[in-house]
């Protein structure tokens, strides 16, 4: 039976991936949250025509010719306004943020004055609308600068609050059970004994979840046997979890259990086993609400397959627009071999040669189990099924993982 492609699956793993409820959270625990409905401006900013510059707010006619002796008749600072109309040779004192009073049209900076008493000189003219912020020059209340879909950034937030928002309707955050399960695991800082292992999958997997918005569940080790492993299933179904992701079990020895788990608990498999490298033994399925993807054990096929398939699954419930991970053309620094009827993602090193262009060389060897060669890959190389020999120089598309 020819195995599904990786491209099916993805449409398999996002499918009626719609984004999660809404909920409302304050501004300060905004950041990379993702909008559930488009921000009007509830203000105009700035409300009124506002000093740029420390200096004399003045009318444009009357320095026309200088120099020109005006008297100052107050002053306007940032948060208490001179509201007195300006007369012919008038002038106020204002500061950077001030309003303009009524009848001023044109800020002199003060390094264009001299000052003597309640007399200023001005010694250089200055044109209409100088070194004043217009009302709304920024934006005007019902303005939309917010969309939906969109991952607050630290500047978006500082928008947000500009436009009078204290709290935010974002998505609610995808909820993300972890699982391993092997008997030869053992958490970091442990002794190993024969046989046994230092879990390492999931402090990858949970960084990279909790770096796309998740909340992580943490389901910690199952042993190798179905009730261990039907149990931690039945744990993420009771924490609400909309995602549980598993490491390890997913291929066809005796010991794999997970296949056999997830069916008996009643998970309607959309499939196991794809046509990619490395992670062939995935599978995606379902249990009413909560999501299933089972990844393979060895550590570069479980983060592999979790960046292909789970961050663009988060991204798609947390109501993100940008769901897909984006692709790039490199230049490969090393020839690679034709391809077979699985697709490639080949880890790989960047740099740049004497002209500045971007050149991605694989990493020693590709073998699934190898961290240090994934700690130092810098992207994927994507080589479709049945991709022709391509040479040194040749273009290729990749995708950049995280720093």
């Amino acid at each position: 039976m020819a195995l599904m492609s990786a491209a099916d699956a993805l449409a398999a793993v996002l499918a009626g991936a719609d984004a999660l409820p809404e909920e409302p959270v304050a501004l300060e625990r905004a950041w990379h949250r993702v909008l559930a409905r488009d921000l009007a401006a509830q203000r105009t900013q700035p409300p009124d025509d506002m000093s740029a510059m420390d200096g004399y707010a003045v009318r444009a006619a009357d320095i026309a010719s200088v120099p020109v002796r005006l008297a100052v008749i107050g002053e306007a600072a940032a948060g208490r306004p001179w509201d007195r109309p300006l007369q012919a040779g008038e002038a106020v004192r204002i500061f950077t943020g001030g309003v303009v009073p009524p009848g001023a049209d044109t800020v002199v900076i003060q390094e264009n004055t001299r000052r003597d008493g309640d007399i200023i000189t001005i010694d250089q003219t200055a044109e209409r609308g100088r070194n004043i912020r217009r009302r709304g020059i920024d934006f005007s209340e019902g303005d939309v600068l917010l969309e939906t879909g969109r991952r607050l950034s630290d500047r978006n937030l500082a928008l947000a609050a500009s436009m009078n928002y204290p709290r935010l309707p974002v998505h609610r955050r995808p909820r993300v059970a972890l699982l391993a399960t092997g008997d030869e695991l053992l958490p970091p800082g442990s002794d190993p004994g024969p046989g046994q292992i230092i879990l390492s999958n999931g402090y990858a997997l949970r960084a990279l979840a909790e770096s796309e918005g998740a909340e992580i569940i943490d389901l910690g080790i199952a042993a190798d046997t179905l009730d261990a492993t039907t149990a931690a299933i039945r744990a993420a179904r009771d924490a609400a979890a909309d995602i549980l992701v598993t490491t390890g079990g997913a291929s066809v020895g005796d010991h794999d259990l997970m296949h056999v788990a997830l069916k008996q608990e009643g998970v309607e498999l959309a499939f196991w086993k794809i046509a990619l490298r490395p992670g062939k033994p995935m599978m995606h399925g379902r249990l009413g609400a909560l999501r299933v993807i089972g990844l393979p054990g060895n550590p570069v096929s479980s983060y592999v397959c979790a960046f292909v398939f789970l961050v663009p699954l988060i991204r798609a419930l947390s109501g993100r627009r940008d769901v897909h991970h984006p692709t790039e053309q490199v230049l490969l620094g090393a020839d690679l071999p034709a391809n077979d009827h699985r697709q490639d993602y080949l880890r790989a090193r960047l740099a740049t040669d004497p002209a500045g262009t971007l050149v991605a060389t694989p990493v020693g060897l590709q073998d699934s189990s190898l961290m240090a060669n994934l700690s130092a890959a810098q992207c994927l190389l994507v080589r479709p099924p049945h991709a022709p020999a391509a040479a040194k120089g040749t273009p290729c598309p990749m995708i950049r993982l995280p720093t």
